[in-house]
């Protein structure tokens, strides 16, 4: 044990919460006399000239500006930008983001200039993605767009990583849990950091010092917001039970109060996996923070963390049978780990002082958690969780002594107000601006009758004060923020996200068993012994366990987008798998990549010779014109024209097979590499989406989309495939790895490097997006596609 650590710890918790308890004293009696009530009242009072003015006459005819559902991400930035109500939206969002995590003091000159710069910088940019991308996820929240973020910011290899991290992190929560807020807490984190990073850099700061400290700041972010779904959403939940708890809390604690991980010791039961998991990320992401933590700030970490921890503790024991709880245990606790979570992101940073942040971040915390338990409360109730409301809800009837929180919440705003930022107007609007943005949003979530009944309750000791509140609820205007429309716009497009992955898992699941059902080559009675010979063979190399990806793809496309009849293009599909086999069949040959296993078999000329697997491959082409020509129900031109694609990409197909060859042992350019790409790997794809959409008859603007599409995902795929073969395993992949190596074959890794290929695959990656993104179609399944080519393990 770290005897340092831990007396520094203790030493460091019990002053923080002798501090809290000054707060809470002086808190409390502003509660007890209402001093507050009048104070806040003339601030409401002056607050409200802005907020509420009377309709005029003409508004009943401007039905055209009328206020969109704020779901509609796109049209609702349209419409504040076409009422001129835009920058004043985005002022007090990023004001009050300069506030809350920040810490940071409206009325300061230096603040002002880099709010201003700030809301200048992301209305441009929503002005653009809202006109270049109407409908779409808005680009902050895509991956396309994180990644072209860090092209221009020069940190493509931190946005690669944490890309690769969130989704490690989303396959393993458990579904006891909200995946949806899980995830959204983590990415809040790692955003509030980078804010954190780019308000203490200016124009001085030189390109590379810029992204070296953002890249950084990613790295931490993530290794800091790790702690959310990974330590308190998951003691909060069910997965664990009290004992599996018991022994989690005390790894934290012993974590933080001596500088080093444990190790996780015994584990049985169901969760060993996911502790596993969990425990080697915070293992990592520990390590991480403190190396990089300067001597003279390590300290002050380990104290902030322990007092965070600790608060969160005691606060997460509660049970809400125990009727006894004083009202310093109910609210220090949640003090402490409120600002206490805030003050540790400087830490983190290891960042300088800045002057009145540690005090303005203490007495900010509560305010905020007061709001966000009252948004919880009914969820909270359910669950049985102990916060000021629940416990008040719960004993007010038994407790005359018990504090009521919606009267403290009050005081804490007027307290913030006046005492903390000194009375500053733009402070006084951005606060209560906020406290009528959180009652109308409760207000439209749960009901005007509910609500009502809930404000009877915790309003009874000002009727008049809350009566003026009230009023504000129902009347006041220009309250909303960005950052609650981008926390609506995240849960809803990772809830989007989840069922159209299922949906795409399923569908995929489904047509590749239709597909594998109906691949077999059968055999009349009157077949010739040298045919069925062939048959077998083609057969062989037909059940391997295949991903079935291009004609799912065509089945997908033609079917759902298309409206072609099922049976009808299951000739189509035969014929595209077919295609595909043969292609590997050569591709396996010792004359070209001499590969021993396929689809986790042996490779056809391992088990017989090399001739008979060049006969096949024959074969199988054949075949495949055979099923193309026997397409029936559409227009015979259209067939025709299909035939002629297909034979033409099947010969450049073998083109880009011999260009394959030629290159062996020559150091290829990326042009050279691109081309081969496209002609061995890149055109199958392109077939996929293609020929369907000449059955279907589309027009030539949209088959030109589906083959930019086409080239850059089949880019991105090869690529993939190329880092497999340099990170993956045998068991995973079906066939062995280092296969290039061993074959002295350019490929993008050898080119590239690691780091440069994951670049290149995320570029095509991108510019594969964007041309999803001027498709007229339901795109879902290709992005899901897509993403399921670059994050791929086999």
């Amino acid at each position: 044990m770290n005897v340092a650590y831990t007396d520094q710890a203790d030493t460091g918790y019990r002053l923080a919460e002798q501090k809290a308890a000054q707060y809470f004293a002086s808190l409390y009696v502003q509660v007890k006399e209402k001093t507050y009530v009048p104070i806040l009242t003339e601030d409401i009072l002056m607050w409200k000239r802005k907020h509420v003015r009377r309709d005029s006459w003409l508004s009943f005819f401007s039905s055209g500006q009328r206020k969109p559902d704020t779901r509609d991400y796109h049209r609702y930035i349209g419409w504040l930008h076409y009422t001129g109500k835009l920058d004043g939206y985005l002022d007090r969002s990023i004001s009050y983001i300069y506030m809350r995590d920040l810490g940071k003091a409206l009325d300061s000159p230096d603040t002002k200039a880099s709010i201003h710069r700030m809301v200048a910088d992301i209305k441009k940019h929503l002005l653009q993605s809202t006109k270049s991308d109407g409908g779409g996820t808005p680009d902050g929240m895509s991956l396309a767009g994180l990644y072209r973020w860090g092209q221009k910011e020069g940190i493509e290899n931190a946005v690669i990583w944490v890309i690769h991290k969130l989704k490690q992190v989303a396959g393993h929560i458990p579904k006891e849990m909200n995946a949806e807020h899980a995830q959204r807490k983590l990415m809040k984190i790692i955003v509030g950091v980078v804010l954190h990073v780019i308000e203490d850099m200016d124009d001085s700061v030189l390109p590379a010092e810029r992204s070296a400290r953002l890249d950084d700041a990613i790295r931490l972010g993530y290794s800091y917001g790790l702690t959310y779904p990974f330590i308190d959403d998951l003691l909060d939940s069910g997965v664990l039970n009290e004992q599996e708890k018991e022994q989690y809390s005390h790894m934290i604690r012993t974590a933080l109060l001596t500088g080093t991980v444990p190790k996780p010791g015994d584990w049985g039961g169901n969760n060993v996996e996911l502790i596993r998991f969990v425990h080697a990320e915070l293992r990592d992401a520990f390590e991480y923070i403190k190396g990089h933590q300067r001597p003279e700030t390590q300290e002050t970490f380990f104290e902030q963390a322990n007092v965070f921890f600790h608060s969160q503790h005691i606060d997460r024991i509660k049970d809400l049978s125990n009727a006894r709880y004083t009202n310093e245990e109910l609210y220090l606790p949640i003090i402490l780990k409120s600002s206490s979570s805030r003050l540790i992101v400087r830490s983190v940073l290891s960042a300088q002082a800045d002057e009145g942040f540690d005090e303005r971040t203490f007495f900010y915390g509560i305010y905020n958690q007061l709001a966000d338990d009252f948004a919880d409360m009914f969820d909270d109730m359910e669950d049985e969780a102990v916060t000021p409301y629940t416990y008040y809800l719960k004993y007010r009837g038994q407790r005359a002594d018990l504090i009521n929180p919606f009267e403290l919440y009050w005081a804490v705003i007027s307290h913030l107000i006046h005492n903390v930022y000194d009375s500053d107007a733009k402070t006084r609007d951005v606060i209560l601006d906020r406290a009528i943005n959180g009652l109308k949003r409760c207000k439209a979530r749960i009901g005007i009758e509910k609500y009502n009944e809930i404000m009877e309750i915790f309003s009874s000791g000002n009727p008049d004060f809350n009566r003026l509140i009230q009023k504000m609820v129902r009347k006041a205007d220009h309250v909303d923020f960005f950052d609650k429309l981008l926390r609506d716009q995240i849960i809803t497009v990772l809830r989007n996200n989840r069922q159209e992955k299922e949906c795409f898992s399923n569908t995929f699941a489904t047509v590749r068993d239709e597909i594998n059902s109906q691949l077999q080559i059968k055999q009349p009675s009157d077949t010739p012994p040298m045919q069925v010979s062939l048959i077998e063979t083609a057969n062989y190399t037909l059940e391997g366990d295949g991903k079935r990806l291009r004609p799912i793809l065509t089945w997908v496309m033609g079917v759902n987008e298309y409206g072609l009849e099922p049976s009808a293009i299951v000739p189509l599909l035969r014929s595209l798998e077919y295609m595909h086999t043969a292609s590997l069949i050569f591709d396996d040959l010792p004359s070209q990549d001499n590969a021993s296993t396929r689809r986790g078999r042996p490779t056809l000329h391992q088990v017989h010779n090399s001739a008979t697997a060049e006969i096949t491959g024959l074969y199988l082409i054949q075949k495949a014109i055979e099923e193309q020509s026997s397409l029936v129900g559409f227009d015979a031109s259209s067939v025709v024209s299909l035939i002629q694609y297909s034979s033409k990409r099947a010969g450049e197909m073998c083109m880009g097979q011999a260009m394959d060859l030629d290159s062996k042992g020559k150091r290829l350019t990326l042009e050279q590499l691109n081309m081969i790409c496209f002609y061995k790997t890149g055109i199958a794809f392109e077939a996929s989406l293609v020929m369907p959409a000449i059955l279907a008859q589309v027009n030539e603007a949209e088959i030109a989309l589906l083959k930019k599409f086409a080239y850059h995902a089949g880019i991105a795929f090869q690529i993939k495939d190329d880092l497999l073969d340099v990170q993956g395993d045998l068991e995973r992949l079906g066939k062995p790895t280092g296969q290039d190596a061993e074959n002295n074959t350019s490929n993008f890794v050898t080119i590239l490097g690691q780091e440069g290929a994951s670049q290149e695959m995320w570029e095509h990656y991108c510019q594969a997006v964007e041309a999803l993104q001027e498709m007229p179609r339901n795109t879902a399944f290709l992005k899901h596609l897509l993403n399921y080519m670059v994050n791929r393990d086999s």
